[in-house]
């Protein structure tokens, strides 16, 4: 008999905790709301739209906002795959009709740093607004100046997202926003003191780096957006590619880190998937400062615990001595000898600033090895960017070997030297070749 007050208690009090709670999340979507109205304080000159176009580089947006088929730069319609169902960039040069030519700076700052569409509607967090609220009010404000006089308009009707009732409620996302992205800040500055301020600045804002690098939760929020959590940069896996851990590098110097962000080569590396739009359209085109910059501010940070970084060197040495002496080799070390030797060499390190390094490589060592079955299969090649214009193919194996050699040959990559990773099955590189042929 005593146990219903009880739960009468109960519900009471869960009533008063989900009010709080709301009005909590009230109170904030009033604070993060900004001003439409809002008026740029600085005159549009050249040099404002010229360092709004700098800025655009830096954010990489002509990426996300340009379809792969021909699109024209800006003008949107890029599916991009989320969770809940694929996203359409949106329209983005001064086009009148289609595009963002009549909104005022409040509504284009609303939107890039607050997540808030024009006409007042939550925007899917594929747009990163939540790292885009660390960009400072003048940059803001040269991005603005550079979309609406320096970029061509193009009218272009934005395509509708492809996402199922009820996911395609946005009323949801602005509580998400409430809970997981920050309110820009009065006052950030653009630059920093030292390097080290000046790269956070670029890689938490403008670069969202961790948009791709930090793992993120079941809401889908990011696992930190600056260096006092635990999970950001820790890497992650995004569309079957293994996103490695920028926290630290420990096996990269910042001059390595510098090379490759303006190059898309070291002599550790060469650039493949999804990062290879980031090198050609956005890092490759920015000062050595602020690559420097960035390569300072990634080296501060802490190493991720268990890494791939993390080398063995004995098993490397192990590995090396084995392929040295060709005596009692496996399939996989074979056709490692026979096909890929003569670039990557028996120690797996490659050809500095030419053939990349396999020994440590994080695509080799991915949970999933579907990136690297691409690459052996379709090849790889470099970007052709102003600081590297030679291309550096590598030629795909999907014509020389069955999917039995290449299983073999993956297994060997995966478990050679110091990579630690899983075997790779013949019905693994099956699947890869499958899609391969339907997408060639």
């Amino acid at each position: 008999m005593k146990s219903k007050p009880r739960s009468i208690l109960s519900v009471l009090l869960g009533i008063a905790v989900l009010a709080v709670v709301l009005a909590w999340l009230g109170a904030s979507l009033l604070n993060r709301a900004g001003d439409a109205q809002a008026k740029l304080t600085q005159a549009v000159t050249p040099a404002l739209i010229e360092k709004g176009a700098y800025l655009a580089r830096a954010g990489d947006c002509v990426a996300c906002h340009t379809s792969h088929d021909g699109g024209k730069p800006f003008a949107g319609g890029l599916g991009i795959a989320s969770p809940i169902g694929t996203i359409y960039s949106t329209n983005i040069t001064p086009d009148k009709h289609t595009g963002i030519g009549n909104w005022s700076y409040g509504e284009f700052e609303r939107a890039v740093r607050r997540g808030i569409g024009h006409d007042g509607s939550a925007l899917y967090p594929a747009m990163p607004f939540p790292s885009y609220a660390k960009v400072s009010d003048e940059d803001t404000q040269a991005l603005y100046a550079y979309f609406m006089q320096g970029v061509a308009p193009v009218e272009q009707p934005n395509k509708a997202n492809d996402i199922p009732w009820p996911l395609s409620i946005r009323m949801p996302l602005a509580y998400w926003r409430a809970l997981f992205a920050p309110a820009p800040q009065a006052g950030v500055a653009n630059t920093g003191a030292t390097p080290i301020e000046r790269g956070a600045y670029l890689v938490q804002g403008l670069g969202h780096c961790g948009s791709c690098h930090t793992p993120r939760a079941l809401t889908l929020q990011e696992k930190g957006l600056d260096e006092s959590a635990a999970g950001y940069l820790t890497g992650t896996e995004l569309n079957g590619w293994n996103v490695p851990a920028l926290r630290g590098m420990p096996h990269w110097s910042e001059e390595e880190l510098v090379e490759y962000l303006g190059s898309g080569r070291n002599a550790k590396a060469s650039v493949a998937g999804e990062m290879t739009d980031v090198i050609a359209n956005s890092t490759s085109h920015m000062s050595d400062a602020d690559l420097q910059a960035m390569a300072a501010y990634l080296k501060s940070l802490a190493p991720a615990k268990g890494s791939a970084y993390q080398q063995q060197a004995e098993r490397s040495k192990a590995t090396t001595a084995k392929l040295t002496a060709a005596k009692d080799l496996t399939l996989g070390e074979r056709l490692y000898i026979d096909n890929c030797g003569a670039c990557h060499f028996v120690s797996g390190e490659g050809a500095p600033r030419v053939f990349p390094r396999l020994d440590g490589a994080s695509v080799v060592n991915a949970a999933n090895p579907d990136a690297l079955l691409h690459v052996i299969l379709a090849g790889a090649a470099t970007p052709s960017t102003e600081r590297a214009p030679s291309v550096l193919p590598m030629p795909g194996f999907a014509e020389r070997m069955d999917d039995t050699e290449v299983a073999q040959l993956a297994t060997f990559l995966r478990q050679g030297w110091s990579n630690q990773a899983s075997a790779v099955s013949p019905e693994q590189v099956g699947e890869i070749r499958a899609q391969l042929a339907r997408t060639h």
